[in-house]
């Protein structure tokens, strides 16, 4: 039999791995979101992306998540008009990242929210088998 305290531990401490990740690749993102290629024509940073996937966990019974992939975002560069820059093409264009500073923040609200929730799980948690401990001392 499962213990569903164990459980819930389980699931919650795998949520704060993932959302931590997010957290990581979304500061990335936010970091880079100005790097330009070095030279003429060279693409920028490019965006990334976390995808999430769950897997179920043998020991303790309980549907996880986990990090699936950390990979590139498509969406095509934008370009700005930068005749001075070493990064400029013949046209003076130079390739921009392809990083959305509003669709980063927003990633990282909500990376932030998820993450604090599973916190109050392994609290509440750990408030339950305190009382249990508490309960079984006074019996």
């Amino acid at each position: 039999m499962n213990d569903p305290l164990i459980a819930a531990t389980s699931a919650a401490a795998n949520g704060l791995f993932a959302q931590s990740t997010r957290m990581r690749v979304v500061s990335e993102n936010i970091a880079n979101a100005d790097s330009t290629g070095k030279t003429a024509g060279a693409d920028p940073y490019q965006r990334k992306t976390v995808s999430f996937e769950s897997v179920s966990d043998e020991v303790s019974g309980a549907d996880l998540v986990q990090v699936q992939d950390i990979s590139r975002d498509e969406a095509p560069f934008r370009t700005e008009y930068m005749p001075g820059h070493p990064a400029a093409d013949a046209k003076g264009y130079v390739k921009m990242p392809n990083v959305d500073m509003l669709t980063e923040l927003s990633d990282m609200r909500e990376a932030s929210r998820s993450y604090t929730a599973n916190t109050q799980v392994i609290k509440q948690v750990r408030e339950i088998a305190s009382m249990t401990i508490d309960l079984l001392r006074t019996s």
